[in-house]
């Protein structure tokens, strides 16, 4: 049986967790950023998991 490929656009966006969980970044960060406050533009840098209902999914695009 021939290997699984890894979904490449979903491996860039997608980063595992030493514990196996999966990491993403958050979007709405790239314009349009004068309207929005200093707050939330420092919100949006931070990584966050990926939710527990989309986690299995993402995993088999990455491989991981």
């Amino acid at each position: 049986m021939p290997k699984m490929k890894t979904n490449k656009s979903a491996a860039k966006r997608f980063r595992t967790t030493g514990s196996g969980k999966v990491r993403r970044f958050k979007a709405n960060k790239s314009h349009i950023l004068t309207k929005k406050t200093a707050k939330r533009k420092r919100h949006l840098c931070r990584p966050e998991l990926v939710s527990p209902a989309d986690e299995k999914r993402i995993k088999r695009l990455i491989g991981g």
